[in-house]
């Protein structure tokens, strides 16, 4: 088993491999909190070019939007942290910031 940073990122990472073949392609889904529904749009149209699955909701229930930024990719925890900060800076331009990640596995 793959060793992982004490964070929570490698706590995620850790519970997945418990489950999942971590040297192997998966989608994950990335969320990226934007202020309205503009900046979510704007912020798809930023992620697309750098090869994310862009879809924009609002949550009723809590009132945010959100823009879930998907990508195919095998799960290191280089990788995972390297899109975190990349649509944190994107989301920034928009006046958004990354709020987490989850996936489903392979």
């Amino acid at each position: 088993m793959m060793s992982y940073p004490n964070d929570a990122d490698g706590a995620a990472l850790r519970r997945l491999a418990d489950r999942c073949d971590m040297s192997e392609p998966m989608d994950i889904d990335f969320v990226v909190s934007v202020p309205d529904q503009a900046a979510g749009e704007e912020l798809a149209r930023l992620v697309t070019k750098r090869g994310y699955t862009p879809s924009v909701e609002f949550d009723e229930e809590a009132e945010e939007w959100t823009c879930y930024c998907a990508k195919r990719m095998v799960p290191t925890y280089e990788a995972v942290v390297a899109a975190q900060q990349e649509l944190d800076e994107l989301g920034a331009e928009v006046g958004g910031y990354s709020d987490g990640w989850g996936t489903f596995g392979d």
